[in-house]
């Protein structure tokens, strides 16, 4: 019998923007079909001091592209001598992208989030398509998620309150979509810098019930 690998795919991911910083959060599972075959995957991937990236796909391509474009962000603050801006690193992803779905595509889907002049959040496809939004949500568990931000979104929040959306939509998402679960990771983007943080699931439905 042939033994064919499965793709290690299945995720969920949330960005949200507001006035003054970018919120991705994402879930921590990670599957091959039915399987489950790691449960504290890290799906947050810093790039720079003011940039991170969220994945979901194909892992062995999400982790390859990250590498990519740290090393490229790298490269322009050392020979420019200043930082590229979050559209700049969307859109040499965007050319790698573009340039690879001709032949063979790169599975994978990106939120870029990031703060240059002001807070920045991109969405990015296996086609190089960006488009640059208030809130997007990425992998299988995004319509249950999305219908949390629809829902509660607003463009006054302050961080706080979109960090416990964010999880809240994260959270929602692991109810109902078997290829998300065990954990939900954090990433909080302002002018001063990243955060992280981690949580596990019963601390966030202790939390969602709170700002329902």
């Amino acid at each position: 019998m042939d033994y064919k690998p499965k793709p290690i795919k299945g995720t969920t991911t949330v960005g949200i923007r507001t006035s003054n910083a970018v919120i991705l959060a994402a879930d921590k599972r990670a599957t091959a079909g039915n399987m489950i075959v790691h449960k504290n995957v890290v799906k947050i991937i810093k790039i720079s001091d003011y940039m991170a990236l969220t994945t979901a796909g194909l892992v062995a391509d999400a982790q390859m592209l990250a590498e990519v474009l740290r090393n490229e962000v790298k490269r322009y603050e050392l020979s420019v001598g200043k930082r590229m801006s979050v559209r700049a690193a969307a859109t040499f992803l965007s050319n790698i992208l573009f340039g690879a779905s001709r032949y063979y595509p790169y599975i994978v889907q990106f939120l870029l989030g990031g703060y240059d002049t002001a807070p920045r959040l991109f969405s990015l496809d296996w086609f190089g398509t960006v488009a640059e939004e208030k809130f997007l949500v990425t992998g299988s568990g995004s319509p249950m998620a999305v219908g949390v931000l629809e829902a509660e979104y607003r463009e006054d929040m302050e961080v706080e309150e979109a960090v416990k959306l964010a999880l809240k939509a994260v959270y929602a998402a692991t109810q109902r979509d078997t290829a998300s679960g065990e954990g939900i990771d954090v990433a909080i983007i302002t002018e001063g810098g990243i955060k992280f943080e981690r949580h596990t699931l019963d601390e966030v439905k202790g939390l969602t019930f709170k700002i329902a």
